[in-house]
């Protein structure tokens, strides 16, 4: 048996080419690999990246386009929230090596250098990537784009709610309660009982007023869970006939959900126009969207709408003859079979999207700060979505570890086949051997036939034999 400490030994200090064990690739990631050379990527990405480069004798070496933008698909495929993570997951991994094409002997980049490479990349130009993954699923016949839906959820900033500073002249909330404690009458006020004042008092958090100085883009929310957070809003359209990502963008999170339909939409739009003639023509979203305008609107621009209407009682239509119209339109498409159906589809394709990019894509809670920055990821983190469904086409699996449970499942149903098949061949093997002594002892001259091989139990003792090895093993 070998102990540890027989393998505590003093290591070479130089090691021959010959003798550094080739460690094998992994499955996934040599299949996405596949599919980006098969596309050309990195001369696409550096096509498109080369105004950002200068040749210089100075500085920290940077990394070329294939290799960022990959470190930011394995932060969704790895379920890597922060660069930091990502940095240390590809220098601690082989087969993220050889993904990435870095040798044993080069070193991968640090957090510093994919950070400051994404500061440099124009928002642009991570769209740009976007769309040219989206022209891959329609060369595959992945994205329709006839019917989308649109939805939104929040994201926890990387910023604390206590830090928060009035927007007019800079001052603390700490500062503020202070002042508010002085007027009534409260000279040394202790941190107890401004918290006492502070919880008597109503609409405390008003964005107009308060700001983060860490993040200004993040609004005061209340998250999904029922908490109070900085936050911002994440809204995906989604293609209903296959569960792509059409577009991403992000808005305050104390925007309505109606305000930013159009910004979306138009995202949308312009991606599918570069698929389809025709553009999207039906939009599915839940009752938060629901509005006379948007109706109205969504109308003028040729788009059929289901969108459930909220409980609002009874309406006047006064001078809102054309909203009437739209409004029961819209009601009427949505109470069909269609429009029922197209629901069922949307909560489970959008909800999807959801929990793949910031559930096991770690994204709930970002770590950048500026809405630019957080959309960078986010478009990234949509790519790889996307991507994921090519390889699920291929492989059966769109994530590295859906595809080692899926190699588990395919053991577990072997094991119990193997050991039938195992206990099968030794009955056979059993029933020739005795075949073969029956054969030589009567071929011998005076021998007499067993009784016990004339009779029905000589044939039918293997079979009943194997019934019985079958049902212990399970098969």
């Amino acid at each position: 048996m070998g102990t540890r400490k027989k393998r505590e030994r003093q290591q070479a200090f130089w090691i021959a080419n010959h003798a550094v064990v080739d460690p094998p690739g992994h499955a996934f990631y040599e299949r996405l690999n596949g599919v980006l050379e098969e596309h050309k990527f990195d001369q696409k990405v550096e096509a498109l990246c080369r105004k950002f480069y200068k040749r210089s004798p100075y500085g920290r070496p940077s990394i070329t386009p294939g290799v960022y933008f990959r470190c930011l698909l394995i932060g969704y495929f790895e379920g890597l929230d922060s660069e930091r993570g990502i940095a240390w997951r590809v220098a601690d991994s082989l087969s993220l090596r050889k993904f990435l094409g870095y040798a044993l002997d080069e070193e991968t980049p640090d957090h510093s250098t994919i950070s400051r490479t994404r500061r440099l990349y124009w928002l642009e130009t991570h769209k740009a990537v976007f769309r040219w993954v989206l022209r891959i699923l329609a060369g595959a016949g992945l994205i329709n784009g006839r019917t989308i839906s649109i939805d939104a959820t929040t994201l926890e900033a990387n910023a604390a709610l206590k830090s928060i500073v009035r927007r007019e002249n800079g001052q603390s909330y700490n500062d503020y309660l202070k002042e508010l404690a002085k007027a009534a009458g409260l000279e040394n006020p202790t941190q107890e009982q401004l918290a006492r004042l502070d919880r008597r008092r109503k609409k405390k958090g008003s964005n107009q007023e308060w700001q983060s100085p860490a993040d200004p883009d993040a609004r005061i929310t209340k998250m999904k869970d029922g908490r109070t957070h900085l936050a911002h809003k994440a809204e995906h359209a989604v293609d209903l006939s296959s569960g792509a990502l059409l577009a991403i963008t992000l808005q305050a999170a104390s925007e309505g959900d109606t305000s930013p339909l159009h910004k979306t939409l138009a995202e949308a739009q312009s991606a599918v126009s570069e698929i389809r003639e025709n553009g999207v023509q039906e939009v599915v979203a839940d009752k938060g969207y629901h509005s006379a305008a948007v109706l109205k609107d969504l109308h003028a621009e040729g788009v059929r709408t289901y969108i459930p209407e909220p409980d609002r009682g009874p309406r006047h239509w006064n001078g809102k003859t054309t909203e009437q119209q739209r409004t029961y339109e819209n009601r009427r498409r949505v109470r069909g079979k269609r429009g029922k159906r197209l629901q069922k589809i949307r909560s489970e394709l959008t909800e999807r999207s959801f929990a793949h990019l910031y559930e096991t894509g770690a994204m709930r809670r970002v770590y950048l700060r500026g809405r630019d920055n957080i959309l960078k990821r986010l478009l990234l983190q949509g790519a790889a979505f996307n991507l994921s469904l090519i390889l699920r086409k291929a492989l059966g699996a769109g994530k590295p570890r859906q595809l080692q449970g899926l190699c588990s499942e395919l053991l577990s149903f072997c094991a119990p086949v193997l050991a039938c098949l195992t206990v099968a061949l030794k009955i056979l093997a059993r029933f020739h051997e005795r075949s073969t002594d029956i054969a030589m002892t009567s071929s011998l001259p005076g021998a007499n036939l067993p009784a016990a091989a004339s009779g029905p139990n000589f044939l039918s003792s293997p079979c009943h034999q194997l019934k019985t090895a079958t049902t212990a093993t399970g098969c």
